[in-house]
């Protein structure tokens, strides 16, 4: 859970470091530091705290030299500290590392070294490996990683330097993601993308168990146990713009603006004409091909299995409503962490549908993995072309929502709802669950997502306003049923994350069964209401809180208005569309009304406290 950068080449290494760390602080902002050889040789500076506390420091007291490694901490191992931050070093202070990841026997592994003489000032996981790589060393820094990661068991992704052999960075991937940048004349390594796209656009992704020394002459790709390995270098196509702020405040609020051209991304090139009505196949309305699942698998599947952690759980949850509603297949919802200990029912006519925005996620990678190992195919549902999740799954949909920088998740759960809306669709053609007449329907209201999400957008302010009387509040509750019920998961956990008051969500219906004893005069309670077929039943339990005192925000379609007024205090409409799409718009003002609230509180929006972006370890 945390972000490595390294540069060889003939520039400055520090500046190009620390921007490197600055697009990877999403992913853990508990310290960070740089490595540096330098003309005295190695030398490190770090610091616990924000990145730009290590900027001031090295602003006044640079390390200059052309090769260098940096790292940005979210902390496992040890407590934040100075100490505890990365780069590590042995204790000649000749190998330097940095490591995202976990090392599972690193206890075994520091007894052995202490044994040894070696001595730790650090509570960390990854001060062994810089102690384990020296201890290895015999004038071959290559063979004496690849003889330490032999003995390392856990998820690792590593950045080494060491002043015996200044012309050389080692990054080695096991578990963790890791990419190799390839320049003119110069070379670098990072967690993700956006870390080197400022100097190329020319990538090696690298996979489990491979590793790159990286010289001023090029890159040099093998396995951990020494066979070459040929790779094709990736081109990215993203405009660097697209990871910045572009004029918003924080970067939350710029990726939920962002959210009707992701809607229209997502679902570009995957739908006819909504004029067009074939139930013939190859005049399909719904065009997945690129999955390659054939027709005959769609027709056997018994039963589907959606994984994944957080929001995109939350996604899997209305995933499950429109799978069975449109294919009527049985689905079953299962929080990753949890999935692989249950000893789940799986057999070869199991789908599993694993979801993952950055497609790192160790937990969901880890029940993708359990799947296949008994038998099950695997559909993935991410955002980033090459991740773990999307080489190792039988079948890939890559969403459209462009790089999520915020740690709280908004595009990446809404064009994860429009593809699995898509996924459905394309399914029951296939079973011949759905009418062609009812699938154009359904089409046409998809296609009207984007200009509906807009119009929602314009109304922000109406959020905003309703979001300074929520930050006085210590509790807040949603409530929902059905798909809504779904979405008010989502919305309390986008305001608990950023705003770090307490929220729950509760199925409207189960309010009577004890949660109304934490009613009382003046507690807020953001009631979504979108399913006419639910109407009535929403409404006896929104006066079952009115009665008790709560202060009702109801959330609901715009023909519902009129009727909502009578019984609650605000209500903020939406723009009518089918039943089973409702979520795609009825979460953007829950995001809206989070992030309002986070920023009325003083928040750090963007990288809430104890959080990072991508859960990389278990």
């Amino acid at each position: 859970m945390c972000g490595i950068v390294g540069y060889i080449g003939k520039r400055d290494s520090q500046p190009i470091l620390l921007e490197g760390l600055n697009k990877l602080e999403y992913r853990g902002y508990d310290s960070a530091g740089i490595a540096v050889l330098t003309s005295n040789g190695l030398e490190v500076a770090k610091s616990q705290g924000r990145l730009a506390i290590l900027e001031d420091r090295v602003k006044t007291d640079p390390l200059r030299g052309s090769i260098g490694i940096g790292h940005t901490r979210w902390a496992t191992h040890g407590e934040p500290s100075d100490l505890n931050s990365h780069p590590h070093t042995d204790n000649s202070a000749k190998f330097s590392v940095v490591h995202n990841g976990i090392i599972e026997n690193y206890m075994q592994l520091k007894e052995q070294l202490i044994g040894k003489g070696h001595q730790f000032v650090s509570e960390t996981d990854t001060e062994i490996i810089a102690h384990l790589i020296a201890d290895e060393y015999d004038g071959s820094l290559v063979e004496a990683v690849q003889r330490a990661v032999r003995q390392m068991r856990g998820a690792f992704a590593l950045g080494v330097l060491t002043e015996y052999e200044p012309n050389k960075l080692i990054a080695v991937r096991y578990a963790s993601p890791l990419i190799i940048g390839v320049g003119e004349g110069e070379s670098f390594i990072g967690s993700d993308i956006p870390a080197i796209l400022a100097y190329t656009r020319d990538i090696y992704i690298l996979d489990d168990g491979e590793m790159a020394v990286l010289t001023p002459d090029g890159v040099e790709l093998m396995t951990i146990d020494g066979t070459a390995v040929s790779k094709q270098v990736h081109h990215i196509n993203w405009d660097l713009t697209t990871a910045e702020k572009a004029g918003y405040d924080h970067f939350m609020l710029k990726e939920i603006f962002e959210q009707p051209r992701a809607y229209r991304d997502t679902m570009l090139g995957k739908l006819s004409a909504a004029s067009e009505k074939s139930s013939n196949r190859n005049q399909s309305q719904v065009d997945l091909s690129e999955l390659g699942m054939t027709d005959e698998f769609i027709q056997t599947i018994e039963k589907v299995h959606i994984v994944a952690c957080g929001t995109a759980y939350h996604a899997g949850l209305v995933g499950k409503y429109a799978i069975e509603s449109l294919v009527r297949i049985p689905v079953e919802t299962d929080v990753a962490s949890e999935y692989r200990y249950r000893s789940p029912i799986i057999t070869s006519n199991t789908l599993v549908i694993v979801v993952s925005q950055s497609g790192e996620t160790a937990d969901t990678l880890a029940a993708l993995r359990e799947a296949q190992r008994n038998g099950a195919r695997v559909l993935a549902i991410t955002n980033v072309v090459g991740s773990s999740i999307a080489r190792e799954a039988d079948y890939v949909f890559v969403t459209g929502a462009g790089p999520e920088i915020a740690v709280a998740s908004t595009k990446a759960y809404t064009t994860q709802l429009i593809a699995f809306y898509l996924v459905s669709l394309y399914f029951a053609e296939a079973r011949h669950t759905l009418t062609s007449e009812a699938a154009a329907e359904l089409i046409v209201s998809l296609q009207q997502l984007p200009e509906q999400a807009e119009q929602l957008l314009q109304q922000s302010e109406q959020l905003q306003q309703l979001a300074g009387s929520l930050a006085d509040h210590r509790d807040l509750f949603f409530i929902g049923r059905g798909l809504d019920f779904a979405v008010s998961q989502e919305g309390s956990l986008k305001l608990k994350e950023i705003s770090y008051i307490h929220s729950e969500a509760y199925a409207a219906g189960e309010l009577k069964h004890g949660t109304l004893a934490l009613i009382e005069q003046g507690t807020p309670v953001v009631a979504l209401i979108t399913q006419d077929a639910l109407f009535e039943k929403t409404m006896s339990n929104i006066k079952e809180v009115k009665a008790r005192g709560a202060h009702v925000l109801a959330i609901g379609s715009a023909h519902m208005q009129d009727e909502l007024l009578k019984s609650v205090d605000e209500v903020f409409t939406l723009p009518q569309t089918a039943s089973l799409l409702s979520p795609a718009l009825s979460v953007i003002p829950l995001q809206l009304l989070s992030y309002y609230v986070a920023v009325a509180l003083g928040r750090d929006v963007d990288k809430p406290r104890n959080l990072a972006k991508s859960v990389t370890v278990e």
